[in-house]
Protein backbone atom coordinates (compact mmCIF):
# COMPACT_ATOMS: atom_id res chain seq x y z
CA UNK A 1 0.00 0.00 0.00
CA UNK A 2 1.89 3.57 -0.67
CA UNK A 3 2.64 6.19 1.29
CA UNK A 4 0.74 9.51 0.22
CA UNK A 5 1.85 12.81 0.38
CA UNK A 6 0.06 16.38 0.30
CA UNK A 7 1.29 19.48 1.27
CA UNK A 8 -0.30 21.18 4.35
CA UNK A 9 1.82 24.95 3.83
CA UNK A 10 4.70 26.84 4.32
CA UNK A 11 6.34 27.78 7.76
CA UNK A 12 6.47 31.63 8.91
CA UNK A 13 10.29 31.27 8.92
CA UNK A 14 10.74 32.25 12.58
CA UNK A 15 12.88 29.47 13.96
CA UNK A 16 15.83 29.80 12.21
CA UNK A 17 15.66 28.04 8.96
CA UNK A 18 13.52 30.53 6.87
CA UNK A 19 9.69 29.46 4.88
CA UNK A 20 9.81 25.83 4.26
CA UNK A 21 6.91 23.76 3.17
CA UNK A 22 5.73 21.75 5.16
CA UNK A 23 4.11 17.82 3.72
CA UNK A 24 1.79 15.46 5.48
CA UNK A 25 2.49 11.56 5.47
CA UNK A 26 -0.45 8.89 5.48
CA UNK A 27 0.75 5.78 6.51
CA UNK A 28 -2.06 3.41 6.45
CA UNK A 29 -1.52 -0.45 8.14
CA UNK A 30 -5.03 -1.73 6.54
CA UNK A 31 -7.87 -2.60 8.95
CA UNK A 32 -8.82 0.96 10.08
CA UNK A 33 -5.23 1.70 11.18
CA UNK A 34 -3.65 4.94 9.82
CA UNK A 35 -1.38 7.57 10.87
CA UNK A 36 -1.05 11.34 9.51
CA UNK A 37 2.56 12.48 9.91
CA UNK A 38 3.63 16.00 9.16
CA UNK A 39 7.35 17.21 8.18
CA UNK A 40 6.78 19.77 11.11
CA UNK A 41 8.17 19.05 14.40
CA UNK A 42 8.54 15.51 13.12
CA UNK A 43 4.62 15.62 14.39
CA UNK A 44 2.08 12.89 14.47
CA UNK A 45 -1.00 14.61 13.71
CA UNK A 46 -3.44 11.82 13.40
CA UNK A 47 -3.61 8.38 14.46
CA UNK A 48 -7.16 6.20 13.66
CA UNK A 49 -7.75 3.38 15.32
CA UNK A 50 -10.35 0.73 14.62
CA UNK A 51 -14.04 1.32 16.75
CA UNK A 52 -14.49 -2.36 16.73
CA UNK A 53 -17.98 -1.68 14.44
CA UNK A 54 -16.00 -1.36 11.46
CA UNK A 55 -14.90 1.83 11.44
CA UNK A 56 -11.89 4.15 13.16
CA UNK A 57 -11.30 7.04 15.07
CA UNK A 58 -8.49 9.69 15.69
CA UNK A 59 -7.58 9.25 19.04
CA UNK A 60 -4.74 11.92 18.20
CA UNK A 61 -5.34 15.52 19.64
CA UNK A 62 -4.07 17.50 17.05
CA UNK A 63 -4.69 21.44 15.32
CA UNK A 64 -6.25 21.65 11.74
CA UNK A 65 -3.91 23.57 10.36
CA UNK A 66 -0.14 24.36 10.29
CA UNK A 67 -0.81 27.94 12.13
CA UNK A 68 -1.98 26.15 15.05
CA UNK A 69 1.34 24.38 15.50
CA UNK A 70 3.33 27.03 14.56
CA UNK A 71 1.58 29.14 17.49
CA UNK A 72 4.15 29.89 20.29
CA UNK A 73 0.92 28.63 22.71
CA UNK A 74 1.28 24.93 21.08
CA UNK A 75 2.02 22.61 23.77
CA UNK A 76 4.02 20.62 21.94
CA UNK A 77 0.80 18.63 20.34
CA UNK A 78 2.14 15.09 18.67
CA UNK A 79 6.23 16.79 18.37
CA UNK A 80 9.40 14.92 18.80
CA UNK A 81 11.08 16.85 21.39
CA UNK A 82 14.97 17.54 21.23
CA UNK A 83 17.67 17.84 21.69
CA UNK A 84 17.01 17.17 25.26
CA UNK A 85 13.30 16.58 25.69
CA UNK A 86 12.84 17.36 28.75
CA UNK A 87 14.15 20.23 31.32
CA UNK A 88 17.62 21.18 32.78
CA UNK A 89 17.85 23.42 35.70
CA UNK A 90 19.09 26.90 34.98
CA UNK A 91 19.91 25.95 31.61
CA UNK A 92 23.47 24.94 32.62
CA UNK A 93 25.02 21.43 32.73
CA UNK A 94 28.77 20.45 32.75
CA UNK A 95 30.18 17.90 30.67
CA UNK A 96 33.97 17.18 30.75
CA UNK A 97 34.68 20.27 32.86
CA UNK A 98 32.90 22.84 30.31
CA UNK A 99 30.04 24.28 31.38
CA UNK A 100 27.47 25.06 28.73
CA UNK A 101 24.33 27.38 28.74
CA UNK A 102 21.57 26.46 27.09
CA UNK A 103 18.30 28.63 25.71
CA UNK A 104 16.50 29.43 28.69
CA UNK A 105 12.73 29.14 27.26
CA UNK A 106 10.52 28.40 30.71
CA UNK A 107 10.97 30.72 33.17
CA UNK A 108 15.12 30.95 33.94
CA UNK A 109 15.26 26.90 32.89
CA UNK A 110 15.49 25.10 29.14
CA UNK A 111 12.64 23.01 28.89
CA UNK A 112 11.77 20.60 25.83
CA UNK A 113 15.09 21.68 23.88
CA UNK A 114 14.59 25.42 23.82
CA UNK A 115 12.49 27.91 22.04
CA UNK A 116 14.00 26.79 18.45
CA UNK A 117 14.14 23.14 19.73
CA UNK A 118 13.35 19.88 17.22
CA UNK A 119 9.44 20.52 17.27
CA UNK A 120 9.65 23.79 15.97
CA UNK A 121 11.35 22.63 12.74
CA UNK A 122 10.82 20.94 9.01
CA UNK A 123 12.33 17.56 9.01
CA UNK A 124 13.48 15.72 6.16
CA UNK A 125 10.79 12.80 5.17
CA UNK A 126 12.05 9.39 3.41
CA UNK A 127 9.03 7.15 2.87
CA UNK A 128 9.76 3.30 2.65
CA UNK A 129 5.92 1.76 2.16
CA UNK A 130 7.31 -2.02 2.28
CA UNK A 131 7.95 -1.68 5.91
CA UNK A 132 4.65 1.21 6.37
CA UNK A 133 7.41 3.63 7.77
CA UNK A 134 8.31 7.21 7.85
CA UNK A 135 11.75 8.11 8.24
CA UNK A 136 12.60 12.28 9.57
CA UNK A 137 15.71 13.34 9.48
CA UNK A 138 17.42 16.72 11.11
CA UNK A 139 21.18 18.00 11.11
CA UNK A 140 21.30 20.48 14.45
CA UNK A 141 24.62 22.32 14.10
CA UNK A 142 26.85 23.13 16.62
CA UNK A 143 25.89 25.66 19.18
CA UNK A 144 22.36 25.19 18.29
CA UNK A 145 20.20 26.20 21.68
CA UNK A 146 24.10 26.22 23.39
CA UNK A 147 24.26 22.81 22.84
CA UNK A 148 27.48 21.29 21.69
CA UNK A 149 28.27 18.73 18.71
CA UNK A 150 26.94 18.60 15.51
CA UNK A 151 23.77 16.07 16.20
CA UNK A 152 22.44 13.91 12.96
CA UNK A 153 18.75 13.29 14.53
CA UNK A 154 16.42 10.79 13.22
CA UNK A 155 12.59 9.88 14.02
CA UNK A 156 10.96 6.93 12.36
CA UNK A 157 7.16 6.04 13.04
CA UNK A 158 6.72 2.32 12.07
CA UNK A 159 3.10 1.54 11.39
CA UNK A 160 2.15 -2.43 12.59
CA UNK A 161 -0.34 -4.64 12.87
CA UNK A 162 -2.03 -3.40 15.73
CA UNK A 163 -0.36 -0.12 16.84
CA UNK A 164 2.82 2.37 16.17
CA UNK A 165 5.84 2.68 17.26
CA UNK A 166 8.19 5.43 17.69
CA UNK A 167 12.06 5.10 17.33
CA UNK A 168 14.84 7.75 17.38
CA UNK A 169 18.24 7.63 16.91
CA UNK A 170 21.07 10.27 16.69
CA UNK A 171 24.88 10.97 16.28
CA UNK A 172 27.52 13.60 17.30
CA UNK A 173 30.38 14.93 16.23
CA UNK A 174 31.13 16.52 20.02
CA UNK A 175 30.48 14.89 23.27
CA UNK A 176 26.74 15.87 24.32
CA UNK A 177 23.92 15.00 25.92
CA UNK A 178 20.50 13.83 24.33
CA UNK A 179 17.06 12.66 24.80
CA UNK A 180 14.59 12.78 22.04
CA UNK A 181 10.76 11.63 22.60
CA UNK A 182 7.28 11.81 21.16
CA UNK A 183 4.95 14.17 22.86
CA UNK A 184 1.40 13.11 21.40
CA UNK A 185 -1.51 13.96 23.75
CA UNK A 186 -4.03 10.84 23.58
CA UNK A 187 -7.63 10.34 24.29
CA UNK A 188 -9.44 6.89 23.14
CA UNK A 189 -12.90 8.03 22.81
CA UNK A 190 -11.84 10.48 20.29
CA UNK A 191 -13.09 13.72 21.62
CA UNK A 192 -14.62 15.20 24.98
CA UNK A 193 -11.94 15.01 27.86
CA UNK A 194 -9.96 11.89 28.92
CA UNK A 195 -12.77 11.43 32.29
CA UNK A 196 -14.04 8.24 31.45
CA UNK A 197 -10.14 6.67 31.01
CA UNK A 198 -8.14 4.18 33.59
CA UNK A 199 -4.99 4.69 33.76
CA UNK A 200 -2.01 1.75 34.91
CA UNK A 201 1.38 3.19 35.04
CA UNK A 202 4.33 -0.46 35.67
CA UNK A 203 5.91 2.21 38.06
CA UNK A 204 5.96 2.95 42.32
CA UNK A 205 7.99 5.78 42.34
CA UNK A 206 7.88 9.27 41.12
CA UNK A 207 10.58 12.42 40.35
CA UNK A 208 10.09 15.09 43.37
CA UNK A 209 10.25 18.77 42.03
CA UNK A 210 11.09 21.95 43.27
CA UNK A 211 10.26 24.87 41.12
CA UNK A 212 9.47 25.01 37.23
CA UNK A 213 9.74 20.70 37.10
CA UNK A 214 13.10 21.30 37.95
CA UNK A 215 13.67 18.09 40.46
CA UNK A 216 14.91 18.48 44.02
CA UNK A 217 17.74 16.15 45.15
CA UNK A 218 17.57 12.92 46.70
CA UNK A 219 15.64 9.88 45.50
CA UNK A 220 12.20 9.39 43.97
CA UNK A 221 9.01 9.75 45.77
CA UNK A 222 7.03 6.38 46.87
CA UNK A 223 4.24 6.54 45.38
CA UNK A 224 2.00 2.87 47.04
CA UNK A 225 -0.79 3.94 48.74
CA UNK A 226 -1.19 7.44 47.02
CA UNK A 227 -3.59 9.01 44.76
CA UNK A 228 -0.76 8.91 42.50
CA UNK A 229 -0.22 5.33 42.52
CA UNK A 230 -1.39 4.00 38.99
CA UNK A 231 0.08 0.36 39.85
CA UNK A 232 -3.52 -1.13 39.15
CA UNK A 233 -5.95 0.40 36.69
CA UNK A 234 -7.80 3.63 38.51
CA UNK A 235 -10.03 5.54 36.73
CA UNK A 236 -8.89 9.50 35.85
CA UNK A 237 -12.08 11.39 36.39
CA UNK A 238 -11.18 14.41 38.51
CA UNK A 239 -7.74 13.19 39.12
CA UNK A 240 -5.32 16.24 38.03
CA UNK A 241 -1.69 14.81 37.04
CA UNK A 242 1.55 16.87 35.94
CA UNK A 243 4.08 14.08 37.08
CA UNK A 244 6.85 12.09 36.17
CA UNK A 245 7.37 8.48 37.16
CA UNK A 246 9.65 5.64 37.29
CA UNK A 247 9.35 3.13 35.40
CA UNK A 248 10.23 -0.52 36.81
CA UNK A 249 12.07 -2.92 34.79
CA UNK A 250 13.91 -2.63 31.62
CA UNK A 251 10.72 -2.81 29.27
CA UNK A 252 8.26 0.30 31.15
CA UNK A 253 5.15 -0.25 30.54
CA UNK A 254 1.40 2.34 30.56
CA UNK A 255 -1.85 1.39 29.66
CA UNK A 256 -4.23 3.59 28.91
CA UNK A 257 -7.99 2.38 28.52
CA UNK A 258 -11.64 3.47 27.50
CA UNK A 259 -14.17 1.49 29.44
CA UNK A 260 -16.68 3.05 27.11
CA UNK A 261 -15.57 2.14 24.20
CA UNK A 262 -13.82 -1.07 24.47
CA UNK A 263 -10.33 1.03 23.07
CA UNK A 264 -7.39 0.46 25.37
CA UNK A 265 -3.57 1.64 24.41
CA UNK A 266 -0.41 -0.77 25.99
CA UNK A 267 2.99 1.51 25.91
CA UNK A 268 5.79 -0.55 26.05
CA UNK A 269 9.37 1.46 26.03
CA UNK A 270 12.92 1.28 26.79
CA UNK A 271 12.78 4.73 28.44
CA UNK A 272 13.35 4.70 32.43
CA UNK A 273 10.27 6.97 32.69
CA UNK A 274 7.29 9.20 31.56
CA UNK A 275 5.48 12.29 32.15
CA UNK A 276 2.00 12.35 32.39
CA UNK A 277 -0.03 15.39 32.08
CA UNK A 278 -3.91 15.83 32.02
CA UNK A 279 -4.22 18.83 30.51
CA UNK A 280 -6.11 20.83 32.85
CA UNK A 281 -4.57 24.04 32.23
CA UNK A 282 -5.96 23.52 28.26
CA UNK A 283 -7.85 25.86 26.48
CA UNK A 284 -10.05 22.73 26.60
CA UNK A 285 -8.69 21.49 29.99
CA UNK A 286 -8.70 17.48 30.01
CA UNK A 287 -8.72 16.93 26.39
CA UNK A 288 -5.91 14.61 26.25
CA UNK A 289 -3.27 12.57 28.21
CA UNK A 290 0.49 12.93 27.43
CA UNK A 291 2.46 9.90 28.20
CA UNK A 292 6.10 11.15 27.56
CA UNK A 293 8.54 8.68 27.74
CA UNK A 294 12.02 10.09 28.18
CA UNK A 295 14.92 10.35 29.94
CA UNK A 296 14.73 11.42 33.75
CA UNK A 297 13.93 15.44 33.84
CA UNK A 298 17.26 17.13 34.46
CA UNK A 299 19.40 13.78 33.63
CA UNK A 300 22.71 16.44 32.20
CA UNK A 301 22.81 17.72 35.93
CA UNK A 302 22.15 13.98 37.67
CA UNK A 303 24.98 11.57 38.25
CA UNK A 304 22.53 9.48 39.92
CA UNK A 305 20.15 9.22 36.73
CA UNK A 306 20.62 7.13 33.89
CA UNK A 307 23.19 9.19 31.85
CA UNK A 308 22.03 10.96 28.77
CA UNK A 309 25.74 11.37 27.28
CA UNK A 310 26.49 10.67 23.64
CA UNK A 311 29.70 10.69 22.66
CA UNK A 312 32.01 10.60 18.88
CA UNK A 313 31.50 6.93 17.51
CA UNK A 314 28.23 6.18 19.51
CA UNK A 315 24.52 5.60 18.50
CA UNK A 316 21.93 6.93 20.61
CA UNK A 317 18.37 5.02 20.43
CA UNK A 318 14.97 4.75 21.81
CA UNK A 319 12.34 2.73 21.08
CA UNK A 320 8.67 3.04 22.44
CA UNK A 321 5.58 1.30 21.47
CA UNK A 322 1.67 1.99 21.51
CA UNK A 323 -0.56 -1.02 20.74
CA UNK A 324 -4.25 -0.57 20.70
CA UNK A 325 -7.08 -3.04 21.12
CA UNK A 326 -10.55 -2.40 20.93
CA UNK A 327 -13.76 -4.05 22.73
Amino acid sequence: MPIRCRPVGTTAGTAGQGPRRVDAYELDGGGGLRAVVWTYGATLAELWVPDGAGGSVNVAVGFPDLAGYESLKNPYLGATLGRFSRNVGHGRFRLDGVEYQLDLNDRGHHMHGGREGFSRLVWEAEPDPATMSLTLRLVSPDGDQGYPGELSAETVYRLGEHGIEFEHRATTTAPTVVDLTNHTYWNLAGGGTIDGHTLRIGGTRAIRFGERMVPVPGPPEPLRGTEHDFTRPRPLRGTAIDRFFVLDGPVGTVELAHPASGRAMRVTTDAPGTGVYTADRFARPRSGICLQTSALPDAPNRPDFPSVRLDPGQVYRSRTVHEFTAG
